[in-house]
């Protein structure tokens, strides 16, 4: 644009605002006209500020930085961290969770993949880092309506947009659980005191249970009550799946925990596949022997009739059987030393965990029992794996060593998304604070895989620590009280970024 003094056949001079559109110019403003030369050099001036206030650029005097900059400075209204919300927004809604048209919703999960905490300290980093108003009693209001309106939605977003990445069919499902306990003395309907994965048992805890497909991308979660044994949480978190979306029964791969032969007839009888870790040393002295008598080098493996209907593979890990044995000498030591503080007792003798390796000697003298610690050294390198698939052994142990991938989903829930401390009692926000980790774990798994598609190496945790120096500043022009926003991008990997994602 620039500013154009025309004479006319009056003798006048007209002033008037030139713009260049398509190759074409055209009059964007015609100020005035005036036969005054005085008068004309005023209008034209006028015309140069229409420019700046149109555009919304601030004049800068370069001969004078300091008093531009300080200016500058002096007009600034805002500040906030942009990155992340411009990172995250694209994700949030590539999965389809903008249909649920609530700022609240989506900022709950943002904040729990950035900045998990309680209510009270998110509505803090909403305010400060994000110039967000939410009150404390906003977000618990919202909890309850998430809980009445949206939990179910949630759960078919996610699986619709699982579904669509792992090519429109669903197959295969990883099944795990694990125990969330609560900082309080007094159980309730839903948190009980049971055993804990966490080594919590003295706690009240809740039991979530969580169904994956390929590469760990979430399908389902479920809740149930802390003593709930986790033998019994996966056929109707299954079950459910399955019916809720009319899917047909995929191959189940669950971990030994949940192997029980009541789990296994369920299956069976629900006809589903399934490859389920084994207890190879807990199996009858027959199956046993049948084991050992395998002689197996690094990186073997063996398909062999088990039971009706049953196949059993047994693989052997050189790796696998150094940790084993690390953790069997380990033990040992740990059991040595207790001995010779005195701490030990014969209600120790029994087969949880290394406590087996006691005996006692006499009536009142406790050992080790060095004979038995040697015989399970047998054991070591050995992996076995049940199934009723007509899979061949390399394709069973493939799809069961997938599993690491859900233990991966409990890591960065518990420690980057940080599920717990639940600061909730409610069961109705409980399980809402659980809808709010599932999305950011599906937003957070998501954001990994176009990481990856884009060929960008960065972490989700390193995407996310960039995109937190991304900031906008705003600005209001003191002679018009116009605003002006620019989003600051100050270094290569924050550009790289915003190319990338297209913000």
């Amino acid at each position: 644009m620039f500013v154009r003094k025309k004479p006319n056949k009056s003798g006048k001079i007209s002033v008037q605002v030139i713009d260049k559109v398509r190759g074409s110019y055209k009059v964007a403003k015609t100020i005035g006209s005036s036969s005054d030369g005085a008068e004309v050099e005023e209008l034209v001036s006028l015309g140069e500020e229409w420019i700046r206030n149109y555009k919304g650029i601030l004049d800068i005097p370069f001969n004078n930085e300091e008093q531009v900059a300080a200016s500058v400075l002096e007009s600034v209204e805002n500040i906030t961290v942009s990155g992340t919300e411009l990172l995250l927004d694209k994700v949030f809604n590539d999965i389809g969770f903008n249909v649920i048209q609530d700022d609240i919703f989506k900022w709950l999960v943002y904040s729990r993949i950035c900045f998990p905490a309680s209510k009270l300290k998110t509505c803090d980093y909403l305010q400060t880092y994000h110039g967000l108003g939410f009150q404390v009693q906003d977000l618990y209001r919202y909890m309850d309506k998430l809980y009445n309106n949206y939990k179910e939605i949630i759960q078919l977003i996610s699986f619709g947009h699982t579904k669509k990445i792992l090519g429109g069919s669903i197959n295969i499902v990883f099944y795990d659980c694990t125990t969330l306990y609560f900082e309080v003395d007094q159980e309730d309907e839903l948190r009980k005191t049971g055993f804990s994965k966490e080594g919590k048992h003295q706690n009240p805890q809740i039991v979530l249970g969580l169904l994956v497909g390929l590469e760990g991308y979430p399908l389902a979660y479920e809740i149930f009550e802390g003593n709930k044994f986790e033998g019994h949480t996966m056929i109707p978190v299954i079950e459910t799946f399955r019916k809720k979306y009319s899917l047909p029964a995929p191959i189940v791969v669950a971990d030994s925990g949940l192997l029980s032969k009541s789990n296994i007839k369920e299956l069976l009888d629900n006809g589903y596949e399934f490859i389920l870790g084994a207890r190879l040393k807990s199996s009858g002295n027959n199956q046993k022997e049948k084991v050992l008598a395998i002689q197996l080098q690094n990186g073997e493996s063996v398909s062999m009739d088990w039971e009706e209907s049953l196949r059993m593979i047994v693989s052997y890990s050189e790796r696998r059987a150094g940790k084993d044995r690390i953790n069997r000498e380990n033990g040992l030591k740990k059991l040595e030393k207790q001995l010779k503080t005195g701490k030990l007792n014969k209600t120790h003798i029994n087969n949880r965990g290394y406590n087996k390796y006691l005996k006692m000697e006499g009536e009142i003298k406790i050992a080790l029992d060095i004979d038995k610690f040697e015989q399970d050294g047998r054991w070591d390198g050995l992996k076995g794996y049940i199934t009723n698939t007509k899979l061949d052994k390399e394709q069973v142990i493939e799809n069961y060593n997938n599993l690491w991938k859900i233990e991966k989903a409990f890591r960065i829930t518990k420690n980057e998304i940080k599920v717990r401390p639940v600061y909730h009692y409610k069961q109705r926000r409980i399980e809402a604070h659980i809808s709010i980790a599932f999305v950011a774990y599906k937003v957070y798994k998501e954001l990994e895989r176009q990481l990856n598609e884009k060929g960008i190496k960065l972490s989700p945790q390193k995407a996310i620590e960039i995109a937190k120096g991304i900031y906008t500043v705003e600005i209001q022009l003191k002679s018009t009280g116009k605003k002006l926003r620019k989003t600051l991008f100050l270094n290569e990997s924050q550009k790289k970024m915003a190319k990338m994602f297209g913000f």
